[in-house]
């Protein structure tokens, strides 16, 4: 088996500044890992975790330390023993599974025994300075049902009854990222509920979110920063009804699909999120979307362009392109 294996760094431009609890992003900086071989190549996009300090650098470094043994043959399984969960692992195991698809002559949907049907995503709606900004943005995503709305603690109740108003057809889920107190948290969860909100992401800080344990919420609340991976599962099934599986997080969708099985088995209902990226990063995510009861893959609707010949987004529905892109079958090497 003859290997070569190509990494470096992308930035992809915002169309605006995207805003939530505890950051703001004007573009979303990414690592590439690529897998040659037999004239294939396998390709994967990690963004990494933004709160554990993770950077298109720091990716680099560990995928550089790894690449002899990537380039020697270890696959996916192998490559859960080489690196840790995180951004880095996410791109190389993308990249085995995308070449693994090609090689293979199948798709990464079929490898994972799931369908490759469309799927409904939420559109994001970032944090703005009045309620009033965040109703005219539901107002003009007209062609969408479907919203996750960022919150802090500033007039939460204010922005979602704000936009309920003006779309009141919507369908709406909120996600804090760690901004409240439980005291918040407890105050604002039954006045939400009252307006129709699906579920709560993240309320708490994570490792600050015990208190969680034995509350009795008036609607569901997914854990996304409490739980990383399998080692933390045990934790958020005691807190939460609901897990949010990002494989930036999980270190690839090998390890996601693990967790999620996991997750299913504690009769906890799925969501999978990203941390924004292109259609490469949300084509494994569209694998594992299968799973899901709510989808979070509008990355692409937040940049100015996505790749050429990505996912296909049409008023909230994602479906495949007709040509190969990621994890499918291509004709010729050198298709």
């Amino acid at each position: 088996m003859t290997r070569r294996v190509f990494i470096h760094t992308e930035s992809w431009r915002a169309i605006i500044p995207f805003r939530i609890a505890n950051n703001v992003w004007d573009d979303f900086p990414c690592v590439i890992c690529e897998i040659e071989q037999d004239g294939y190549i396998g390709r994967g996009e990690g963004l990494g975790v933004y709160y554990f300090d993770e950077t298109p650098e720091s990716m680099t470094h560990q995928l550089e330390e790894v690449a002899p043994e990537l380039a020697a043959g270890a696959d996916r399984n192998t490559l859960l023993g080489l690196l840790p969960p995180g951004g880095a692992r996410m791109a190389a195991d993308a990249a085995l599974w995308d070449l693994e698809a090609q090689l293979r002559d199948t798709s990464a949907w079929r490898l994972a025994g799931v369908d490759e049907g469309p799927i409904e995503t939420v559109f994001t709606i970032g944090l703005e300075d009045t309620p009033e900004a965040m109703a005219a943005k539901a107002v003009a995503a007209a062609d969408i049902s479907l919203f996750k709305v960022k919150l802090n603690n500033d007039r939460p109740v204010e922005r979602i009854a704000a936009i309920s108003e003006v779309r009141s057809d919507a369908r709406l889920v909120v996600d804090v990222n760690q901004g409240w107190t439980f005291a918040e948290l407890y105050q604002y969860a039954p006045m939400l509920a009252e307006l129709g909100v699906s579920m709560i992401e993240q309320p708490l800080p994570r490792g600050g979110d015990a208190e969680l344990a034995g509350y009795d919420a008036p609607l569901p609340l997914c854990s996304d920063e409490s739980c990383l991976h399998l080692g933390e599962l045990e934790e958020a099934i005691e807190r939460y009804q609901m897990i949010n599986i990002k494989l930036d997080k999980t270190g690839g969708l090998t390890h996601g699909l693990q967790l999620a099985e996991a997750a299913r088995d504690a009769d906890m209902k799925l969501m999978v999120g990203c941390m924004g990226g292109t259609s490469l990063a949300m084509a494994p995510h569209h694998v594992i979307a299968q799973l899901c009861d709510f989808v979070d893959i509008d990355g692409p609707l937040l940049i100015r362009t996505d790749r050429p010949g990505g996912l296909r987004y049409d008023k909230g529905i994602v479906t495949l392109p007709d040509r190969p892109f990621w994890g499918q079958p291509v004709r010729t090497p050198d298709g």
